[in-house]
Parts: C-alpha cells; structure tokens; sequence
C-alpha cells in the first residue's frame, strides 16, 4: 500500500530505544540518525526550572527515591539518569538534562522542530500560571522551531494565548466528544496513542496535523499514513526510519 502523503517520523524521547530516554544522548543520537523532529516531556524542579524527564517519579530511569518537583534543579542536573535497569552501567554519568540544555540542540538547526510536552503532575502542583510561562521562557530564542503539547487542554491554549506558540493536543480519548474540542481549539498538531484509535477510517480532517506515537512497524506506518497521518512518533528511530526511507525509495522507481 502506498501512503497517502509523505509520512515524517518523529523521535520518540529522541532515540530512545538504543540510549536512556530524554537524554542528551538519545536526541543527539536521533538528530545524527536523520530525525528533524524530537519529542521530549517536561517537568518542574522545586525552585521552578523545567527539566526534561517523562515520569514525575524519578525511581524509574535514575534509581534515586522521591519526585522531580520535590528537588530543586542544581540537584536534578546531577542525578544520573541512565536507565539501569535497561542499559547496566553504559550510560553511566548521563544526567538529567535541563529544558534549556536540550533547546540549545536546535542551534544551527533550522530544519528541526521540537515537541516539548508540559507533563500534567507538575501542572497539578505548581499551576498552569507557574509552570507554562516558565517552560516558553526557556525556549524562547528558538520558539519558531517548538510545539507545546500536553494532555492538558488548558495548558496548552494558555501556551498559545501568552506566547502565540504553535502548539499540539495529546488526545485522551479519539471520540466524538474529543473532536468537539478539538474543532474549538483548532492545534496545528494533534497527537493520538495508535492503541486509541479505531481500525480503517480516516482520521479526522481539520487545520491540525496528525502525530501517531507508539508505532514501530513499517507498515503501521504506512497504513496510518493512507489514513491521514502526517507524522509517526517512535523510539525505534534507527530501524523505523531505515525502513521508511528504503520504502520511499522503492516508491519512487515502483
């Protein structure tokens, strides 16, 4: 099956199936492996500076007990996050990155958009007014090149209201209440779980563009592609966009 538009890929907490995710390893991996979009999740240290980790509970990836918004950054920036579990002992001395530090990976870069998602503990605990200003505080010098997304509706209509970014939608249900909202709302993205989605149709048509996270086959792809996607996001960069560039060219001399 032939795609229906050109389908890009997105890395998924860069890449994230060969490095610890949302580490400066991985995205720098993703953007050397090709990759002109990244994806990463943000949250708030104690003292208010968003740092780049997916889960609010810091045991998963670093091993150390307790929450990223219960430590402050000068902390944060010096607990390892190498993912053990995974990886033993070969990231060893890879720590958690600043939102800052990540953006400084669009430098020289143009051509690379970054999806920085404001994840909904740290918006519980400190507030939308806290924690959204300081997020596009630290990307402003690139923020032609960021999207904000979020679960969170409102967080990301307020990153649109004050700081006029283009921003994303990361849908919790892929119903008709949803679509309402999303009418409202009009994202340039709109990001969907490929497990939320139903099987054949095509994807709802509006001024936003679809993101599929969670896809790591070829043909998945391909398939949401004929569907309407405009973008797949995943941790298996290297062989999901081996594969995707080896179908593009079969498709040129098909």
């Amino acid at each position: 099956m032939k795609p229906a538009r050109i389908v890009h890929l997105v890395a998924h907490r860069g890449n994230a199936q060969e490095y610890p995710e949302n580490t400066l390893p991985a995205l720098q991996s993703a953007l050397e492996l090709g990759a002109r979009f990244l994806e990463i999740d943000v949250h708030m240290s104690a003292d208010g500076v968003p740092v780049v980790i997916h889960d609010a509970d810091l045991g998963r990836t670093t091993g150390v007990e307790g929450h990223v918004y219960d430590k402050p950054v000068a902390d944060l920036v010096h607990i390892e996050a190498a993912e053990r579990q995974r990886f033993g002992a070969r990231y060893a001395g890879t720590c958690i990155p600043t939102l800052a530090d990540v953006a400084q990976l669009l430098e020289d870069r143009p051509e690379v958009t970054l999806f920085v998602e404001i994840k909904r503990a740290s918006l519980a605990r400190f507030g939308h007014d806290q924690v959204v200003p300081q997020v596009l505080e630290a990307v402003r010098p690139w923020r032609t090149q960021v999207v904000i997304i979020s679960f969170d509706l409102p967080a990301v209509f307020r990153a649109r209201q004050i700081g006029g970014y283009r921003i994303g939608w990361v849908l919790p249900q892929y119903d008709s209440h949803t679509r309402l909202k999303c009418e409202a709302l009009q994202p340039e993205f709109l990001f969907c779980d490929v497990d939320k989605l139903g099987v054949g149709e095509p994807l709802w048509r509006g001024t936003w563009r679809w993101v599929i996270y969670e896809v790591t086959e070829i043909e998945q792809a391909l398939s949401l592609a004929a569907r309407g996607a405009d973008f797949v996001e995943t941790m298996a960069v290297r062989e999901l966009g081996v594969a995707m560039r080896a179908r593009g060219r079969t498709d040129q001399h098909a």
